[in-house]
């Protein structure tokens, strides 16, 4: 399995040897499943922005109706200048 090294300052390291203590685990273990849930939560993020973007193009005419003032201006395309 790939792994990765990762400097930690001498503070933030005893805080993890406290907090892995307190949790009955090893330091690998917390800091392996403190990134994996930072992942999942990008992931969520990600997917939940993807479908923000599909509702909205979907119901674009219904928020242009709705919000016209948050409509971008349309340029005059028969004018030069």
């Amino acid at each position: 399995m790939p792994a990765l090294n990762v400097e930690f300052s001498d503070r933030e390291l005893e805080d993890l040897r406290q907090i892995a203590k307190e949790r009955g685990t090893s330091m690998k273990a917390l800091v392996r499943e403190a990134a994996a849930a930072d992942i999942a939560r990008h992931r969520a993020l990600q997917e939940g922005a993807e479908a923000f973007r599909r509702f909205f193009a979907s119901h674009a005419d219904e928020f242009a109706a709705a919000f016209p003032d948050d409509e971008p201006a349309v340029k005059d395309e028969g004018r030069v200048g």
